[in-house]
């Protein structure tokens, strides 16, 4: 299983749709951690929900659940997207719930995927985009040994105006 001291992955279930309903519609980070800028319906997240199970081959996307192991709570998703199965590549994304930031969950379900991801699916690459001033994600990304290979310049529309997004990868051969 996916578990580590303080948190576990598992597959997504048809009892997450609140779950997933909370962390898809927090407007904090919409056109930052993700591409929308609007709400996502309950029967759209069931319709996915539905589908999640299908082979990461075919839908080229995993979505997996952080939980904690002391209270067996769901507190973030962390995804692998847009895989490219020839050249053993992956986007890696992680949401934590705002009520459970800075507790090192993250940076526990990210190794967990990151082994997951080399030992289990065999890629040879992941990488990241990320929001240049979202400074805890930057961070979390580098210690989990991610190099910053670019920056797009104003590439993300921002209530204040534009931003730059960091490019960010991993040969996980290297490790």
């Amino acid at each position: 299983m996916l578990r580590s001291d303080t948190v576990y992955l598992r597959a997504l279930e048809a009892n997450d749709l609140g779950f997933l309903y909370d962390i898809e519609n927090d407007a904090s980070v919409w056109g930052q951690a993700s591409d929308t800028l609007t709400p996502i319906s309950r029967h759209s997240l069931r319709q996915y929900l539905n589908n999640a199970a299908a082979d990461f081959y075919e839908v080229r996307q995993l979505r997996l659940v952080i939980c904690t192991n002391a209270a067996d709570e769901a507190v973030g998703t962390v995804d692998l997207f847009n895989f490219d199965p020839h050249h053993r590549r992956a986007a890696v994304g992680i949401m934590v719930a705002a009520t459970h930031r800075r507790r090192g969950y993250a940076a526990e379900a990210l190794q967990l995927l990151l082994k997951y991801a080399r030992h289990t699916l065999h890629l040879h690459q992941v990488y990241c985009t990320v929001a240049a001033n979202n400074t805890a994600s930057l961070l979390l990304f580098k210690t989990a040994a991610f190099r910053r290979v670019g920056v797009r310049y104003q590439w993300l529309v921002h209530e204040n105006g534009w931003q730059d997004a960091v490019e960010m990868q991993r040969l996980l051969a290297d490790h």
